[in-house]
């Protein structure tokens, strides 16, 4: 640890740009170098990236939820997820997962949660796990808590798909992000069509946010055969899907 802050937000304005995997694939490659990283999931209400790292329902006991109801502390809602992994080297990985029961995302939804509690406890978590990093896997859209927790990382991943939906959607939150003072940011498209012409598609996207575009990926039938079961970068590092993520890890976590 170096005692600087490293929380990376990882977002999107819609559902299914692939921003979880990202994240799980991310967190394989901080501990495969021998970092130690956590991942947050703050998508309360559609949650999911438990099942990238092998962690069944039953298996998950304490969640993020149970901390923001006061339950726990946040470092009580951590499972350890290294030997799931098994990462080359001394890496270590954690997940916090968010509740799976229907009455949990119901009072989510109807009640939102204390952001602030949530936002006041990270350096607390960073110091107790010794964390290099902090991957936090956020709720796609606009909403006021995933903003103020975005506010507050020192990068911010944005996940888009070549889809005017979410050009549009990116580019209010890349005016909202210009405002809190987000001091890195970088764009990632994914699900590309096979057809596209990636070099004037990335000139067009760093054109239209005024930031850097780390990595072009493929809508890929091998990712999806996977059906979340596994880690592309760990079960199939050659792919070049792994490759590209893997430089796109080497640009973040050097930043």
């Amino acid at each position: 640890m170096t005692g600087r802050r490293r929380i990376i937000s990882l977002h999107s304005y819609r559902g299914g740009t692939g921003k979880s995997t990202l994240a799980a694939n991310f967190a394989w490659f901080a501990a495969a170098r021998g970092d130690r990283v956590a991942v947050l999931d703050c998508d309360l209400v559609s949650p999911g990236i438990h099942i990238l790292f092998g962690l069944e329902r039953d298996q998950i006991q304490l969640t993020l939820v149970d901390f923001l109801w006061g339950k726990c502390g946040l470092e009580e809602t951590a499972y350890d997820v290294t030997e799931r992994l098994r990462p080359p080297g001394d890496g270590k990985c954690w997940l916090i997962p968010a509740s799976l029961t229907a009455q949990a995302i119901t009072r989510v939804l109807e009640e939102g949660y204390d952001v602030q509690r949530l936002n006041s406890h990270f350096d607390q978590l960073l110091e107790y796990l010794d964390l290099d990093w902090l991957l936090i896997d956020t709720h796609p859209g606009l909403n006021r808590e995933t903003l103020l927790t975005t506010a507050i990382s020192d990068q911010l991943i944005l996940i888009l798909r070549p889809d005017q939906q979410d050009y549009y959607g990116t580019a209010v939150i890349n005016e909202l992000a210009a405002k809190l003072e987000i001091r890195r940011i970088h764009l990632i498209l994914n699900k590309v069509y096979s057809q596209a012409d990636t070099a004037a598609l990335t000139t067009k996207v760093t054109e239209a946010f005024d930031h850097p575009v780390i990595g072009v990926l493929p809508l890929s039938e091998d990712l999806a055969r996977l059906q979340s079961r596994e880690i592309i970068a760990r079960a199939q590092p050659e792919h070049a899907v792994s490759r590209t993520i893997h430089d796109m890890a080497e640009t973040i976590f050097s930043s």
